[in-house]
């Protein structure tokens, strides 16, 4: 599982992080819900070994990120806001050196069969990224934590400027994976989303967990009038 425990974060005199204390197990996806600056980016940046807590630990499978994130990096994958791919390469050329980059070889049909998996038609797999939409570059990112064979996927406001379709789209996808033992761990906005995919949600306020149910005691409305009264 992804495990925080006492996981603290300063930067100065701001405490970006404070006392976090949460898991995530495999077929979970826990939606990480707050304003700008509440914590959300700091939670996940100290689960990929980018920055190192100053107090407290973050572990994956029982690893702890620090000082073990040669292992722990294994393990994850990454999808940020906007996704960061090659725009002169095609969805499969990028593909094939990201892998490449992660240790993994495939053939152009395994390549394709990963594009397929995460929503992307055929026909769009050898077509220049510069031609893509920001859907369809999310879904070569999860493509690209597929080709990983990542247990735990984070992801950091990825449905922001999606159309309602492609939101949809993106969802499904989630719930796929989840259904596949795939654990994610989502920072998001969208109130409504989060109840439509996560299994848990959290709500941070001021680097502070004040809140988590599990999506089944709650609904939209309830979550908002809830998220409304904590911020």
């Amino acid at each position: 599982m992804l495990k925080a425990t006492n996981l603290s974060k300063t930067y100065g005199k701001h405490q970006a992080l404070s006392q976090l204390n949460l898991s995530v197990d495999k077929g979970e996806i826990f939606c990480l819900l707050g304003q700008n600056g509440a914590g959300k980016t700091t939670t996940i940046n100290l689960f990929l070994g980018l920055i190192e807590p100053t107090s407290g630990e973050a572990s994956i499978n029982g690893v702890m990120v620090v000082p073990n994130n040669n292992k722990t990096t294994k393990m994850i994958a990454y999808i940020p806001e906007v996704v960061q791919l090659y725009g002169n390469l095609s969805g499969i050329e990028n593909l094939n050196f990201f892998s490449r980059l992660a240790g993994f070889r495939y053939t152009n049909t395994e390549l394709s069969n990963f594009l397929m998996k995460a929503g992307l038609q055929e026909e769009a797999h050898h077509n220049n990224l510069s031609s893509y939409s920001k859907g369809m570059r999310q879904k070569v990112g999860i493509a690209i934590a597929l080709s990983k064979n990542a247990d735990y996927i984070f992801m950091d406001e990825p449905i922001s400027g999606l159309d309602p379709k492609a939101t949809l789209e993106f969802t499904n996808i989630c719930k796929e994976l989840s259904s596949e033992g795939k654990a994610i761990f989502m920072a998001t906005h969208d109130i409504f989303n989060a109840v439509n995919v996560g299994t848990k949600i959290g709500i941070m306020k001021e680097g502070k967990l004040v809140h988590t149910s599990d999506t089944k005691d709650i609904n939209a409305t309830e979550l908002q009038n809830l998220y409304l009264k904590t911020i």
